[in-house]
C-alpha cells in the first residue's frame, strides 16, 4: 500500500516514536504501541454523514495532517504504510467480528507481518478489546499478558485462527480469520456498509476509543468507560459535554 504523501519521518512525528527502525519484531510492537496510544479509533466522519475514505493519500491527510483517527481500514492501512516503508513483509487479512449475535461478514481489516521469522497479529482499530502488541501466530492456545488485558489465539477445527480476550473471567470472542491475503480494493465494499448501513454500530452510534499504557478511555454514544488496569469508572455525558470529552480525552474536534 502507497501513498505519495506518506513520510516516515512525520508518521514518526505523529505517533510519538523516538527509536531507531528497524526491519524486526522490536520495531514493529514499538510502533504498533505508539500508534495505539496516540491515533484514536474514531467513527467521527461517519456520524457526520461523511463518506469514508480508502484513498492512501487521504488517509494519510486525515491521520497525520489533521491530527484524526479513524476506524479499522484507516488505523490499519497507515500502519501499513509505515511497514511497506520500512521494508516489513505484511498482508491485509479479513476478519469476522464474533461478538454478535448472529453470525457476520468478514468486515474487519487485520494485518500478518512477517519479522524475526514469525508471522505476527497486528491489529489498530478492533476498539475496546483490541490487542495492544503484534501476537504470535505460532504461539497457540497460550494466554498472553499485554499490560491489564490477556489474550489468546487458537484454531478451529476447519482450521481458523480465533482471537479471544479475557474479561470478567471468562474468555470472550472478538474475531476469527485465515492467512488468505486481502487487496485493498476487497475492503471496499466493507467500508461502504460499515459507513452506511442502518445496521452498522458505527452508523448507530459515536465510538471512540484511546489506549493508555494503564487502559483506555471508550466512548459509545454518550457513555464515557475509563478503563485503568482492572479498575472501570462509567458516566453518562449531556450531549453538551460531548465536544468537551472529545479534545480533553481523545485530542479531537468534532466533525460537522
Amino acid at each position: 500500500m502507497h501513498a505519495e504523501n506518506f513520510h516516515l519521518p512525520q508518521y514518526f512525528q505523529r505517533i510519538g516514536y523516538r527509536g531507531d527502525p528497524k526491519a524486526d519484531a522490536a520495531t514493529l510492537a514499538d510502533l504498533m504501541r505508539c500508534q495505539l496510544f496516540s491515533v484514536p479509533f474514531e467513527n467521527l466522519d461517519v456520524q457526520a454523514g461523511k463518506g469514508v475514505s480508502l484513498v492512501p493519500e487521504a488517509i494519510v491527510d486525515k491521520i497525520v495532517g489533521r491530527q484524526r483517527g479513524g476506524y479499522c481500514y484507516e488505523v490499519n492501512g497507515l500502519f501499513a504504510m509505515a511497514l511497506q516503508a520500512l521494508g516489513i513483509p505484511y498482508r491485509f487479512i479479513a476478519a469476522r467480528p464474533m461478538f454478535y449475535p448472529v453470525r457476520r461478514p468478514r468486515t474487519h481489516m487485520a494485518l500478518i507481518a512477517h519479522a524475526d521469522g514469525e508471522d505476527w497479529l497486528c491489529d489498530l482499530g478492533f476498539g475496546s478489546y483490541g490487542i495492544r502488541a503484534p501476537l504470535r501466530l505460532s504461539g497457540l492456545d497460550e494466554d498472553v499478558a499485554q499490560d491489564a488485558d490477556t489474550f489468546k489465539l487458537s484454531r478451529s477445527a476447519g482450521g481458523e485462527y480465533l482471537l479471544e480476550a479475557q474479561s470478567g473471567g471468562q474468555w470472550l470472542q472478538q474475531y476469527g480469520f485465515d492467512r488468505s491475503p486481502q487487496e485493498w480494493v476487497d475492503f471496499e465494499p466493507a467500508n461502504h456498509m460499515n459507513s452506511t448501513h442502518p445496521g452498522a454500530i458505527f452508523v448507530q452510534k459515536l465510538v471512540v476509543v484511546l489506549h493508555h499504557a494503564r487502559g483506555r478511555d471508550i466512548l459509545v454514544g454518550n457513555q464515557l468507560k475509563t478503563v485503568r488496569g482492572r479498575d472501570i469508572e462509567e458516566r453518562w455525558l449531556d450531549a453538551e459535554a460531548i465536544p468537551e470529552v472529545l479534545a480533553s480525552r481523545f485530542g479531537l474536534v468534532a466533525v460537522a
